[in-house]
């Protein structure tokens, strides 16, 4: 299943970027699916509009339609979202978002980094964090940022099959698999 949703979320991903890509407004899909990924991240309700059977697919569609108008998102947006609502596939709307932005990177020529906090960072703190990926990988990086409460301070950063996890949750468990060794 995880292959087919994979595969399913390019396919869509794909079709988005060359319709993007002929109407030059790839900077504007990318802000709009960039900040309805933040707002899935969110809200429980938008997380369960999405994922619900339940829902049948004008209900969805509806409620997707109003979040996109509520965005002020661009046209090619909001009709791609329609149109994923209308055929039945939102539970895979994160997977789409993710490729898109992925293949967004990739032809850019950056590297794309998810970084993952306890709570949101300051604007300043993202452009830190953005510059020392630079540095470190040594060409553009587009960070993609998300909130976990339990990582409970530090950060955990994925670039590609790397990965830094300098989290509090990573030290309290080794400690407490430190200590376990010794008694």
């Amino acid at each position: 299943m995880a292959s087919q949703t994979t595969g399913l979320a390019g396919r869509y991903a794909s079709a988005l970027y060359a319709l993007a890509d002929q109407q030059s407004a790839l900077d504007d899909v990318a802000g709009d699916l960039t900040a309805l990924r933040q707002l899935l991240a969110e809200s429980a309700d938008l997380d369960r509009l999405v994922r619900s059977p339940v829902l049948g697919r004008d209900e969805q569609a509806k409620g997707i339609a109003a979040v996109m108008d509520k965005a002020k998102a661009h046209a090619l947006t909001a009709k791609f979202i329609g149109t994923v609502a209308m055929n039945r596939r939102l539970f895979a709307l994160k997977d789409m978002i993710d490729a898109f932005l992925a293949e967004l990177a990739r032809r850019r020529g950056e590297a794309s980094a998810e970084v993952t906090t306890a709570v949101k960072l300051t604007d300043k703190e993202v452009e830190a964090v953005t510059e020392s990926l630079r540095k470190v990988m040594g060409q553009k990086v587009a960070v993609n940022l998300s909130v976990d409460p339990a990582v409970i301070g530090g950060m955990i950063v994925r670039v590609g099959s790397r990965m830094i996890d300098s989290s509090i949750r990573t030290k309290l468990q080794r400690l407490r698999l430190a200590m376990k060794g010794v008694g």
